[in-house]
């Protein structure tokens, strides 16, 4: 009779280690491979069929998941975060092969959802769009700190445009400043016509989604902010309500009980960053319109201050993902369709 194999696998970008454990607990193999397709097949084939296998959501662990699967083997992505390995004495890559192993055989792992291919590669496309983003503004940035060293003021608000191109055109950049602002223009070019070509692409990818298009019916939602909550929420219906959702992107308080005091703080902030961005920065001109703006009102005027609008614009973006979770489930956001009824 086959006995049932849990496999851990601590995950590196040049080698791994893989601890192989039996139901009771004992420890049957311990290898170290170089990451290599082949070398991780054969080290798996050992486990027998269908065996458990986790490894962490690491840098890299995109090939490893897929080829594991594609073995047969039942894989389980962990979340570094609910491992709380900082607290220990010891830990090397042998230790840490062997917890996720015992802590899978003994169904107790944080586990993270794996999102297939084709969500992947949405994610790829926005966040690569992000960063060129970042990278414009610094080109941007650096342009403004020449001008601050030389002792000239921007003329307008915005240098970027057609004007502002004009002045800088007219502008005198001696020496090495004027190669370096040179450079940097060229620079903003070249991430103006890699932003448009991959937000074609995106564009491409969402033109059927519905939910796509349903969130864009928030106020301060625009494609590419929909684009984002697509891409980084995936299967919306792997959270059971918009609670979950929120907590999920760490947009729910902290919660500290102990007998019958309970206290609540902060959002958590534990989940995905560049989500809990994206909804932060969609109420902060429009407070979420119509339906979601009294409450940011009502909470403000109550908290006072810098601090109570700060709080209210985190309420109004919980607000928002809630509709947000609703849009993409659905394929409409029902408050507004009433509304427009």
């Amino acid at each position: 009779m086959h006995q049932q194999q849990y496999v851990g696998i601590d995950l590196h970008r040049r080698r791994s280690v893989i601890v192989r454990m039996n139901d009771a607990g004992e420890v049957l193999e311990v290898s170290k491979i170089d990451n290599d397709p082949v070398a991780l097949a054969m080290a798996l084939a050992e486990a027998g069929p269908d065996p458990e296998v986790a490894l962490e959501a690491c840098y890299g662990w995109y090939w490893a998941a897929d080829l594991l699967a594609a073995e047969g083997a039942r894989v389980h992505l962990i979340h570094p975060l609910g491992l709380h390995w900082d607290s220990r004495r010891v830990k090397n890559d042998v230790k840490d092969a062997t917890e996720l192993a015992n802590r899978l055989r003994r169904n107790d792992i944080p586990e993270a959802w794996i999102a297939p291919p084709e969500v992947r590669e949405l994610r790829e496309l926005v966040r690569y769009r992000a960063k060129l983003t970042a990278l414009r503004t610094s080109a941007k940035a650096q342009i403004h700190a020449v001008m601050a060293k030389l002792g000239i003021l921007p003329p307008q608000a915005e240098m970027f445009g057609p004007s502002g191109q004009r002045l800088l055109d007219a502008m005198d950049f001696p020496g090495p400043y004027g190669l370096r602002v040179e450079s940097l223009r060229d620079l903003l070019e070249i991430y103006d016509r890699e932003l448009a070509m991959v937000e074609r692409e995106i564009a491409r990818w969402l033109k059927d989604d519905p939910g796509y298009h349903a969130i864009q019916t928030l106020h301060g939602i625009g494609p590419i902010t929909a684009a984002i909550l697509v891409a980084e929420i995936g299967d919306v219906h792997r959270f059971a309500s918009a609670r979950h959702l929120c907590s999920w992107a760490g947009m729910t308080p902290t919660l500290r009980e102990s007998d019958t005091t309970t206290k609540r703080g902060r959002i958590t902030k534990q989940g995905s960053t560049i989500v809990r961005w994206a909804v932060v920065e969609s109420v902060a001109r429009y407070h979420g319109g119509a339906p979601i703006e009294p409450t940011f009102r009502r909470i403000a005027e109550r908290r006072g201050g810098k601090t109570g609008v700060k709080i209210a614009k985190v309420a109004a973006a919980r607000k928002l993902l809630t509709l947000v979770y609703y849009g993409l489930r659905d394929g409409e956001i029902r408050c507004l369709s009433r509304e427009a009824a």
